[in-house]
């Protein structure tokens, strides 16, 4: 999904970020989600991989007014730069442009790290009755995750 204005960011399902994440120490994963989301929903759980998820929001709740922060506060909070980042939101579009400015302001620093945006995100599509979390997502794949 990448033009000429804007860094490449891959994007993977949430079993493949997941395996990636089992295989790579060095990689992050990043839930930009909202607070509320984090509290209400759950959130990926890393503890078997021995590692927690970075939270920061993307977009803060109830307004959903832009973060214009979060790529500081991202990179203050992973020091050393990984080897990828993952970003994950409740469907895969929030993260997506997440991913995007990350990449944008590491091209421009000159630097390159992997921007992967997982796909279906955390609680996937809507189904046929108008609920999440169980057509597609990191929760109906069967991966890890808890309730705050």
């Amino acid at each position: 999904m990448g033009t000429d204005a804007v860094p490449h960011v891959s994007e993977v399902g949430p079993r493949d970020a997941w395996n990636i994440l089992s295989a790579n120490t060095a990689a992050v994963l990043v839930d930009v989600r909202t607070k509320a989301e984090w509290g209400f929903v759950g959130g990926p759980d890393l503890s078997e991989l021995g590692r927690d998820t970075i939270q920061i929001e993307w977009k803060s709740w109830p307004g959903m007014t832009p973060n214009p922060a979060f790529v500081g506060a991202l990179l203050d909070e992973v020091g050393e730069l990984p080897s990828a980042f993952l970003f994950l939101c409740r469907s895969g579009v929030r993260s997506l442009h997440a991913a995007e400015a990350v990449a944008a302001a590491l091209a421009e620093a000159g630097l390159t790290v992997p921007c992967i945006n997982v796909a279906e995100g955390f609680e996937g599509d809507l189904d046929q009755g108008c609920k999440r979390g169980g057509l597609n997502g990191w929760k109906a794949r069967g991966l890890a995750w808890r309730q705050s």
